[in-house]
């Protein structure tokens, strides 16, 4: 799965961040054990992030909506969220409407100083 540049460049100041000699980005409370209980893990990040209310169901939320509001296709949100089955990814399906209408609109907007109404004051 590829990540961005900018993952990349979090995950190595994560990396400068674990105790020298340890094998994992994120050490659990157990020495020389990964992170195993990623409930009480999220919930220390959410309060040291100062985001309360944020599920990680959310972070993928936005990462899919950001996708489609950038023109991606559903196959490949699907692909990049891991998503086996196209129906899982169809519930971003109705977020394409949104730049669609954008679109449309900023046409219109181009558009609007030109429009005048052909026939008016005619019976």
């Amino acid at each position: 799965m590829p990540i961005s540049h900018e993952a990349v460049a979090l995950i190595r100041l994560r990396g400068d961040a674990v105790p020298k000699g340890c094998p994992f980005l994120f050490p659990g409370d157990v020495p020389g054990q990964p992170v195993v209980d990623l409930k009480r893990f999220w919930e220390r990040m959410r309060v040291q992030a100062e985001i309360p209310d944020v599920r990680i169901h959310d972070l993928r939320h936005t990462f899919a909506s950001l996708l489609v509001s950038g023109g991606a296709s559903l196959e490949m949100i699907g692909r990049l969220l891991g998503h086996t089955q196209i129906g899982t990814t169809q519930r971003y399906a109705h977020l394409i409407d949104s730049p669609l209408r954008a679109g449309v609109n900023a046409v219109g907007e181009m558009l609007k100083p030109r429009l005048r109404v052909v026939g008016a004051g005619r019976e």
